[in-house]
């Protein structure tokens, strides 16, 4: 059986698609995840992808990462701006977890420029629109060797 990835989403990542295409780009989240399970199925990895738009929702399934996955790649949405209680959830566990975004977070507004997830995570994707998943993927399986 392939060990397991976690691909975590957080608040509004449901709207892609439909959600300021300018900057998001005009995936949808369905799209996001087949290419993730592609890229997971070449990489010899199992995706468990999910999203929720609920703080609380993210640190269970980061927990339950830690008791069975090999990593996780989380879009945290807004909430990696906020949230210590991510970061807590991710230093709380033993396996690498790589943050990513679609968009540069760093060319947009100066309050999306600081990451409270960032300095738990083992490093940072963004800029890369649905792309950026595939690097956090190819990532994990270099830290998972």
């Amino acid at each position: 059986m392939a060990p397991t990835l976690f691909v975590l989403n957080g608040p509004n990542l449901n709207a892609l698609g439909k959600r300021e295409p300018g900057i998001y780009g005009g995936h949808t989240l369905a799209d996001i995840e087949a290419l993730c399970r592609a890229e997971g199925e070449k990489l010899g990895f199992a995706i468990d992808f999910r999203q929720t738009n609920h703080e609380g929702v993210l640190v269970d399934w980061i927990h339950e990462a830690g008791d069975t996955a090999a990593g996780i790649a989380i879009n945290a949405g807004a909430y990696t701006h906020t949230s210590i209680a991510l970061h807590d959830a991710i230093r709380a566990i033993r396996i690498p977890v790589v943050e990513l975004h679609l968009s540069n977070v760093h060319a947009r507004e100066e309050f999306r420029h600081k990451s409270m997830i960032a300095p738990a995570v083992k490093g940072v994707i963004c800029g890369f629109g649905e792309h950026s998943y595939i690097l956090a993927l190819q990532a994990l399986k270099s830290l998972t060797k």
